[in-house]
Order: C-alpha cells, then structure tokens, then sequence
C-alpha cells in the first residue's frame, strides 16, 4: 500500500490510509473493510494525485485479494486515465498501465492489453525501470501467443535500451529470457523484488531472455554463440552477489533445460550440479544490501523463493529423464511443499505453472512405478488447475491429453488412449511433445495388433535412421526402440536385435535407465525364443536389476515371468520357485492398483476429449478390463 507522503498532508487522508494498511495487512486479512476505507477517500473530493493513487489503490486490492475483476479494472482504468493527466507522477501512471495490462489479460482482452502496454512503453522513455519492465511485460504477451518474432524484436529493443542506460544486467536478462518460457512458462516474471545491481545485470538481462526465445524458435545456430556471449558476462561479473548468483541461476537453468529438451540426460550433469549448487550459495545471500545507482537495476528476472521452486523442478525433470524415479519423488515432494507456502502469500500465476509441471513428471512416475490410482488423482488435480486459469489449460491441455494416454495404456484401455493421444496431437505445435504422443500412439497400435496402416504411416514420420523430426537424443532411442518392438511381435528377430542393440548403445550413452531396461527384458525375451537361455539369462538378470533400482514395475513383472520360464528351462527348480513367487507379488500389487484405479469417479476422465476438463465427474462402476488382459 502506497503513502501519499508530503502530496496530500490531511490529516483525514493519512486516517483512513492507515485504517486501509491495518485491516489488509490484518490476519486474516479484512478487505472489504480496506476497501470501504479507500472508497472513503473520494468522499472528500481530493486533488488528482491522491485520487489516481486512491483508484489504484483499490483496484490493486480487488485484484489480488477479490474476484471482483470487474470492479478492479473500473479503478485501474481511471487510475491509468487520471495518472496521465497528472506531472511527475509515474509510479502510479506505470503501475496502473502494468497491473491493468495483467488483468485483461486474464479476462483475455488482449487486444486491449497491447495497445495500452505500447502506449506506456512509449511514455516511460525517461523512466528505466519502468520501461524495462513494461517491456518485459509485451514481451511475455507475444510469448504467450506464440509470436516469437515480436517477443525477440522487443527483447533486442530492450538490450539495445540497457545498454544506453548504462545497465548490463538488464541487457542480459533480455537476451536469455526466451528459452526458459518454453521450457516453463514462467520466467517472464520480472518484479522488484530485489534492489542490488551492478551495470552490466539488465544488459545481461535481456540478452539471456534473448537466447530463450531463439531456443523457443529453434534456432541454434543463433542461441550457441549468444549462451556462450552470456557465460562469459556471467563469470566476469564484478557486481552485487546476490545479482551475480541471479544470473548464475538464468544461465545454467537455461543450459540444464536445453539439455533435457535435447534428451542429454548424462550430458547435463555437470550443469545441473552447478545449478544445484548455486541456488544454495544464492539462498544463504541477503537481498537488502545497497540500492542500485542506477533506476534501470531494481528488479530480479524471478525472486529467490521461485528460484528454488524452479531448481527443484529442472532436478525432477532429470531425475523423471534418467530413470531416478524415487529421487524425482523426493524432490517433487520437497517442492510441491514449497509451493503451498508460497501460495499462502503469493497469487503469481507462475506457481501454478510451476505446480502442474510438478504434476505432470510425478504422475509419469507413477505409472512407471505402479501407482496408477494415485497418478489418476493427480491428473485431476492438474485438471482442477487448468479449470481455474484458462491461459494455464491452453498451455498444457496437450500434456494432459497425453497423460490420461499413458493411464490408458497402464489399464489396457486402448480405444481410449488412442482417443487421447489423437486429442492431444491435435492441440500441440511442439515438436518433442508431438514426437513424444506419436512414439506411444504407435505402441497402442502395436499392441492391437490390426492397425497396420496407421502404424506404418505413424512410423514413417519418426523414422530414427533418417530424418528424424527433433534432435532429442532420448526421443531417438525411443523410436529405435518401437521398431524393435514391432519386429518383435512380427517375429523378425534378427532386425528387431539391430533395434535394440541400437536403442542401448544411445541409451547407454546419456543413462537414459528405463529405455535400457526395457531394451534389454526384450533383446532377453527374444533370445529365449530363440532357444538361446544363457544369453537370454545375460539380459533379463541385469533388466531386473536395474528395473529394480528404477523401480520399474511392468519391466520388473516382464522380468520376473522371463526368469521363471528361463530358470524351468534349465532344470533350476529352486530359482524357478522365487521367480514364481516374484512374479505373483507384482501380479498382485498390480491387481490392487487396477482396482483400485479404475475404481475411481476420475476414471472416466478417459473419455473426456473436448472442451476443458469436466467440472464433476460421475462414479464408475468399476474397473472395464480384466488382470489376464492387462498383464
């Protein structure tokens, strides 16, 4: 809550201010009373200055602690109106123009919220950190719809800005802000929250949001040279800590998550560590040191709590990745925690981004480890989220779309996870996610064994010997691994060997754990028809193993049947017996989840494939496919 200070000295005024501040910062907080005190105010008919101030004020309150959007974007309508007719006087001019330019988007009026975003760009030449930030703000509206070319000639503006304002913190976070909105859709989050600097922090600034939206429109040749621009500008930083550390934070997030998006799972490591690393050292500095001498310098690109949400986020991303699905949990948990604080006094839309991405690795997890009831759950979660934010369920209705794919396939509905993969296919542009839903679109049909047309023009377009349509390592093996797959069940052994041998070697190069479990209980189950049980032995001990280690449940029940079969071969009765007794526990602990899944009223999300989530979802009768079907 803003004081009006020395431009409206009456004592009524300075009442009914201080009223206002007490009831909002009161626990819990009373609003209406701190609004009914702020409408007080116009009873006096006060000058201009107090009243903008007043009417933006309110609509400040009504914004963040009401529902009454309508009634907030009356005050900050008059307050941008009012403020401009007003000298000297942008803080409230800006604010106004940057808070209301937030809530049409919310009511997705964007069409309003670009001209006057312009308009305040225009006017705040003279005012740095304003239009540093309002900058920023434009920038992340062209993100969000997906114009790229506007967002990282806006971006290229505002390096160029910064770098005449003499701010080269600013300059950088312009240039590197782009990679990290694809990757997760919230470092466009520029806010005063913290106020050390040091010349060079925006210009570095802009450049890293910069490189983002390259990454974003993949564009490497362009993004290599500008990260390594960016590195260098980071170690040579002579300024405040805590904003060197900052963009220490921005540099490695955007190189962990171009290396995930890559599919380097062993690659990134060093990064990642160094990441790790530096949000703990960035944790234990004090954001109040000294104010920047420059106006330019006074905001982070995110503020230290999102931070450590978002190194936890990249860390699950990995641990999901490389097959640490207990570590993924761990970390999921710790910031999942994290977040219910924050939400407590933060209603910034990038938590809830934050938390569905959470979400979305943890309920993948859950099917590999065989916790389909508890992922089911999760996923209406994500479902409740997305029906809270509109712009939030555009941006991940693909990714639920193709969860509810997989669940399906965890409980043997296939009609429903092709209905769901073709869904989300239809509403995604991204590559590696478009590439992702083909490569399992095409083991439901290999699975149903009739769709043989289908099948082979889906694999036609993600052909892994030739051109393959992303550069993810990871999403590569996957496809060698389906054409293993198929050769399999067409009894074409010998090239579904040269699949697999393939899928390990690359699987092997970056510990991409699942994809080499799964390659090696399949090279095995292959070598025991064959006839071959030592070498068939060879792969199902250490698919076991490390489906153990994963855990991997439909590998380690695959396994333990292979072992039972092998071990009856050679004449081991006693090996045979604790393989038998293997396999009947993941029989059961499978049994159990099934039920227990497909017995749930969000079950019948499966067939849910227009619109946005359903609000209620009816109970189901039970569970529609029987164990001998699933196993």
């Amino acid at each position: 809550m803003m004081a009006a200070g020395t431009e409206a000295p009456d004592s009524w005024y300075l009442a009914l201010l201080g009223f206002a501040e007490h009831f909002r910062t009161s626990s819990p907080p009373k609003i209406r009373l701190c609004v009914h005190c702020l409408q007080a105010v116009f009873q006096f008919k006060p000058p201009q200055r107090v009243e903008a101030r007043t009417h933006l004020q309110l609509g400040s309150v009504l914004y963040h602690h009401t529902k009454n959007s309508e009634l907030a974007r009356t005050h900050l309508e008059k307050a941008w109106f009012i403020s401009q007719q007003v000298a000297q006087f942008e803080d409230v001019k800006f604010e106004a123009a940057s808070l209301l330019s937030e809530l049409y988007c919310q009511q997705n009026l964007v069409d309003s919220a670009k001209p006057l975003l312009r308009k305040a760009i225009q006017i705040s030449q003279q005012t740095p950190y304003w239009h540093c930030r309002l900058l920023f703000q434009l920038a992340q509206l062209h993100t969000l719809e997906k114009d790229l070319v506007s967002a990282c000639d806006l971006l290229g503006v505002g390096a160029e800005y910064a770098r005449v304002v003499g701010s080269e913190y600013t300059r950088y976070l312009m240039t590197s802000h782009q990679f990290v909105t694809v990757m997760c859709e919230c470092l466009l989050s520029h806010r005063c929250s913290c106020r050390n600097s040091a010349a060079h922090f925006h210009r570095a600034l802009f450049l890293l949001s910069k490189g983002m939206l390259l990454l974003m429109e993949r564009k490497l040749q362009e993004v290599h040279p500008l990260l390594t621009l960016c590195g260098q500008i980071v170690e040579t930083w002579q300024g405040n800590p805590i904003q060197k550390e900052s963009l220490r934070v921005f540099f490695l997030v955007l190189q962990v998550t171009h290396y995930l998006d890559a599919g380097q799972v062993k690659s990134v490591k060093p990064c990642l560590k160094q990441l790790q690393q530096c949000i703990q050292t960035i944790s234990t500095l004090h954001d109040d040191e000294i104010l920047p001498s420059n106006s330019a310098d006074l905001f982070h690109w995110l503020p230290k709590e999102h931070m450590c949400v978002l190194v936890y986020l990249v860390t699950v991303m990995h641990s999901m990745q490389a097959g640490y699905l207990e570590k993924a949990q761990k970390y999921t948990d710790k910031a999942l925690m994290q977040l219910e604080k924050l939400k407590m006094l933060d209603c910034s839309p990038i938590l809830s981004s934050f938390q569905v991405i959470l979400l979305e690795h943890i309920i993948m997890c859950r099917l590999v480890t065989g916790h389909k009831a508890t992922a089911l759950q999760e996923i209406s979660q994500v479902c409740q989220l997305c029906q809270q934010s509109p712009r939030l369920f555009s941006n991940h209705a693909a990714q639920l779309h193709t969860l509810l794919g997989l669940y399906c396939i965890s409980v043997n509905c296939m009609d429903n996870a092709e209905a769901q993969f073709t869904t989300a296919l239809r509403l995604t542009s991204h590559q590696e996610l478009w590439t992702f839903i083909v490569t399992n679109l095409a083991s439901v049909y290999i699975r149903e064994g009739n769709r043989h047309q289908e099948l082979y023009s889906l694999l036609e377009r993600i052909n892994p010997d030739q051109n393959f349509p992303v550069s993810s390592h990871c999403l590569r093996a996957a496809a060698f691994y389906i054409r293993g797959l198929l050769s399999f069940f067409q009894g074409r052994y010998n090239e579904a060997k040269r699949f697999l041998r393939e899928t390990l070697k690359m699987s092997n190069a970056e510990d991409l754990n699942r994809l080499t479990a799964c390659s090696l209980v399949l090279l095995g189950h292959i070598f025991y028809v064959l006839g071959n049980h030592r070498e068939s032995n060879n792969m199902v001990v250490p698919a076991m193993q490390l489906a153990s280690k994963i855990p991997d449940m439909s590998v380690q029940l695959w396994s333990s049947a292979l072992l039972k079969d092998l071990n009856k071969a050679c004449g081991n009765s006693m090996d045979a017996h604790e393989a038998a007794q293997m396999h009947q526990n993941f029989s059961q602990q499978l049994l159990q989840d099934h039920i227990a899944a497909c017995s749930l009223p969000e079950h019948n999300l499966i067939s849910w494939t227009e619109g946005p989530p359903p609000v209620q979802i009816q109970a189901q009768n039970g569970p529609t496919t029987s164990l001998a079907s699933l196993l």
